[in-house]
């Protein structure tokens, strides 16, 4: 059985919604990857947006989570509370990740979920679904990371949205080649892959309905005047990892020459470094000296409001691979403004002929970059570099991006038309109200296969043995003398130089925030034995009420302090 991809993407029709709770999912939650806050990007910022749509577009019961310990379930529940607080928050540790049941599925934002299939293999692949999400595509760590996720225990019932055709055929077209190599090398049929549904990613479009005082009022304090043409750019301003401004420029002066109105270019964003500020900033003069360009930084969702509603045009020139599906031409959408962008990965999807005009791309082939990409997966090569290089092999047609420009700058009434398809399209096919139900969809389809699956077909993997994370001591078994014996007898020796408590304290492991055991654990151990003199870990553990485990490792530790010994067993 597989998810017909066309089910859910961009132009179906309405999504069918199954069982709210077949088709909850529980949110892989840590902030860092949803809280802008901690350092604006892409990732962060489409997180915040998918989580908030999804706490109050979700049709579920309940909404849960999964998370690494108490302080990011914290954040989660006071997140839920402020945006839906009549809906009831469930947090599951990680380290238990089968108690999301009965939810059946686990989304993680991001395509590479290969540890968390590593993770589900202790209960056996149907214990549950897991659905990963493509932002960018061109990193090592994302590249590699789609081979790692091939060879792990994943499964059919498993996804990975796709946020564009663009991205969901180089995906497949990677995954054709570890499965080609796997073959080649080991034989044997190789299983399913995960589905690749393609789901764009979405917005909140009343969040970025115009506010034309503030954007009268931006135009003022550039010294912009009301009748003056605006384009706008909002993006990471680096010429290495999002557009070359050059041809951008040539195309505006283009644009501006002839015409009977004043053109001007607003970049909203920040600069990563002085090497990405000198490149856009002082270039312009020799490239557009006709056209005025002003620079606002980022400075939150009201600056970015003010900057939409002061332009009339929005502009979105990607060249750049780092950039997979690119958000802010929906945003743009919504706000009401034409769009002229580059025909470039996933933009095609969201600009269509009624709301824009995209600019043809010419790119280089396979063998003239084959080299570039072996320098950066080798290390010889940064990112920016591997990015920089390509970039600059990747051509926008600049007179047809001069055209589109000034047909916008003309025509009032072309603006209008597009301006007006634009948000309907947004509302439409990208807003949280639509897409939540598709993913929705998507995890009940999740669901209903991973239920008619034969579980005796997926074992479970022990613990100590899990290929890529087996249990320490399994794996260097070794390196001791002896590993300690089940059954072992140990000896009180004495405390004479410092008691317990004040040994474990100056070692203060919880500086580390991680301990084996607590002081309370060890201390009770080791009043346990001094009582007894002599004793097995299982008649202390019957004693204490804690599991041997527990009294074993503090034993260990008692040992290693010179506090207790093993009884000698007679030859």
């Amino acid at each position: 059985m597989a998810i017909d991809t066309d089910a859910v993407a961009l132009d179906d029709a309405e999504a069918d919604m199954t069982d709210p709770v077949l088709a909850n999912a529980a949110i892989w939650f840590a902030p860092d990857g949803f809280d802008p806050s901690r350092g604006v990007n892409g990732r962060r910022m489409a997180g915040d947006s998918f989580l908030r749509g999804w706490i109050r577009h979700g049709r579920m019961p309940e909404c849960v989570a999964l998370t690494h310990g108490p302080s990011d379930g914290r954040a989660f529940r006071d997140l839920v509370a402020s945006l839906r607080p009549d809906l009831p928050v469930r947090v599951e540790r990680l380290d238990d990740a089968r108690a999301i049941a009965p939810v059946g599925t686990m989304f993680f934002s991001g395509p590479n979920f290969a540890t968390e299939a590593w993770r589900r293999s202790l209960w056996g692949e149907t214990a549950y679904s897991i659905c990963g999400m493509t932002h960018t595509m061109s990193t090592k760590a994302v590249m590699e990371g789609a081979f790692h996720l091939r060879t792990a225990p994943q499964a059919e019932w498993d996804a990975v949205i796709c946020t564009s055709r663009a991205v969901r055929s180089a995906l497949s077209a990677q995954m054709d080649m570890i499965d080609a190599f796997l073959s080649r090398r080991f034989g044997g049929r190789l299983p399913p892959r995960p589905q690749l549904p393609v789901i764009p990613l979405g917005i909140d479009c009343a969040e970025f309905q115009p506010d034309p005082a503030s954007g009268a009022a931006l135009r003022m304090e550039l010294g912009i005047a009301p009748e003056d043409s605006v384009a706008l750019v909002v993006a990471r301003l680096s010429p290495h990892e999002k557009f070359d401004p050059l041809p951008v420029y040539l195309a505006l002066q283009q644009a501006r020459q002839g015409a009977d109105r004043k053109l001007h270019l607003i970049l909203y964003g920040n600069f990563p470094d002085d090497y990405s500020r000198r490149v856009f900033m002082s270039t312009a003069d020799r490239f557009m000296p006709d056209v005025g360009l002003h620079h606002v930084p980022h400075a939150g969702p009201a600056r970015r409001l003010a900057a939409l509603s002061a332009a009339e045009m929005f502009l979105f020139p990607i060249d750049n691979l780092q950039e997979s599906f690119g958000i802010a031409p929906v945003e743009a959408m919504a706000a009401g403004l034409p769009v002229v962008a580059a025909d470039w990965d996933g933009i095609r999807d969201t600009v269509d002929d009624a709301s824009g005009i995209l600019v043809p791309s010419t790119a280089a082939r396979s063998e003239h970059v084959t080299s570039t990409g072996l320098r950066y997966h080798g290390g010889t090569d940064s990112y920016i570099q591997f990015l920089g290089q390509i970039s600059a092999v990747t051509a926008l047609d600049v007179r047809r991006m001069a055209e589109g420009v000034r047909a916008l700058m003309t025509s009032p009434e072309l603006r209008a038309r597009m301006g007006k398809a634009g948000r309907e399209r947004a509302r439409r096919h990208f807003d949280w109200s639509v897409i939540v139900p598709r993913m929705q969809a998507l995890f009940g389809e999740l669901d209903a296969m991973r239920r008619s699956a034969d579980s005796a077909r997926h074992p479970t993997i022990a613990a100590s043995e899990l290929p890529v994370a087996p249990s320490p001591m399994t794996l260097f078994a070794s390196f001791p003398t002896r590993q300690l014996a089940q059954g072992a007898r140990f000896a009180w020796l004495g405390s004479d130089i410092l008691p317990v408590t004040e040994a474990f304290a100056l070692r203060d492991y919880m500086a580390t925030r991680r301990v084996f055991e607590t002081a309370d654990h060890v201390q009770a151990t080791a009043v346990a034995l001094e009582m007894r003199g002599h004793a097995s870990a299982a008649e202390l553990a019957q004693h204490l009420g804690y599991p041997i485990l527990r009294v074993e490792r503090c034993l260990l530790w008692l040992m290693k302090y010179g506090y207790a010994g093993l009884e000698e067993v007679p030859a």
